[in-house]
C-alpha cells in the first residue's frame, strides 16, 4: 500500500481521494487473500461481481470501486487488468428547491450561524469543502466576492456574495468572539462537514420539506435559479468550477421555469 499513497500523494490527490482509494484497496486484498503482486483480472472482476451481486453496490458505487483498484493495479503497478466493463451510472437529475423553499429553509435555520451557511452555500454556489474551507482573507466584502483556494482540481475561483448577506456577514464576523481564521469556525478550526450537514437536515425538516435535501442541494438550487434569471450559462459554468460546460448544462434539463416557457404546438393550431 505504500506505492499507492506515495503516487497519490505525487500526483496531488485529495485527502478524501486517498482515504477512499485505501479503503477500497484493502478491502479488496481482505476479500482476495492475495498479495498485490499476484492479482489477476479475474479475482478483481469477480470482486466487482460480489460487489454487484452479493453487495447490492450501486453502479455509482462499483465505478469508484473499479476506479481506486484500476489506479493502484494498472497506473502504479502496470498490471493492465482492469480494463473491463461495468455498468453505466444512472444520470439522475439532481434535486432543486423552488425560491419559495430556500426561503423556508433559511428560516428554519436554529441560529443565526445557522441560517449565514446556508445563506453563504445557496448565494455562491459554493461545494461543502470550500465553504467549510473558505477563510476571512478570501472574502473581499467591497467588492462583493469570495476566492475559492484550491477548489477541485487545485483551481483557484472567485464566487459572488449577496449584498444583503455582506452585511450580515460582516456583523457577524465583527460580533463574534472566535478568532479563527475560519469564516466558519468549530472547536479545532474550521466547522466539520458533518455539522454543516446536520445543519441543513434539521432545517429542512423543520421547514417541513420533503425533498432530499443536502449542503449540495443548495449548489444546485443557485445554478438553476441563475440559469432562470436569464444568467448565460458560460458564466454559471466559470462561478461553479465546472472545467466541462456538459457538467453545468445539466441545470438546462432541471429547470421548471424554462421549460414552462415552451409553447406546446397544439396552440399553434
Amino acid at each position: 500500500m505504500e506505492k499507492l499513497i506515495t503516487e497519490l500523494k505525487l500526483r496531488g490527490f485529495s485527502k478524501q481521494t486517498l482515504k477512499a482509494y485505501l479503503y477500497y484497496n484493502r478491502l479488496f486484498l481482505k476479500y482476495i487473500q492475495k498479495t498485490p503482486d499476484d492479482v489477476l483480472e479475474d479475482d478483481i472482476k469477480k470482486y466487482i461481481g460480489h460487489l454487484l451481486t452479493d453487495e447490492n453496490y450501486s453502479a455509482s458505487s462499483v465505478s469508484l470501486v473499479k476506479a481506486a483498484l484500476k489506479f493502484f493495479y494498472d497506473e502504479v503497478l502496470k498490471k493492465g487488468v482492469v480494463n473491463f466493463k461495468t455498468p453505466k451510472i444512472d444520470k439522475k437529475l439532481p434535486i432543486v428547491l423552488s425560491k419559495e423553499e430556500v426561503r423556508r429553509l433559511i428560516n428554519s435555520a436554529g441560529t443565526e450561524k445557522s441560517k449565514l451557511i446556508i445563506k453563504m452555500l445557496y448565494s455562491s454556489g459554493l461545494r461543502l469543502s470550500e465553504c467549510i474551507g473558505l477563510k476571512k482573507g478570501d472574502l473581499e466584502f467591497d467588492e462583493k466576492i469570495a476566492w475559492v483556494r484550491g477548489g477541485k482540481g487545485k483551481k483557484d475561483r472567485i464566487v459572488i456574495l449577496s449584498e444583503n448577506f455582506v452585511k450580515e456577514l460582516k456583523k457577524y464576523l465583527g460580533s463574534r468572539v472566535s478568532e479563527s481564521e475560519y469564516v466558519f469556525s468549530g472547536p479545532n478550526g474550521a466547522i466539520s462537514a458533518r455539522n454543516v450537514q446536520d445543519i441543513v437536515k434539521n432545517a429542512s425538516k423543520r421547514a417541513g420539506i420533503t425533498k432530499n435535501v443536502s449542503p449540495h442541494t443548495l449548489r444546485h438550487c443557485f445554478a438553476t435559479h441563475l440559469l432562470e434569471a436569464g444568467v448565460d450559462i458560460r458564466k454559471i459554468q466559470e462561478l461553479l468550477g465546472h472545467s466541462n460546460l456538459q457538467t453545468t448544462q445539466i441545470y438546462t434539463r432541471v429547470s421548471k421555469e424554462e421549460l414552462k416557457k415552451v409553447k406546446s404546438p397544439l396552440d399553434e393550431l
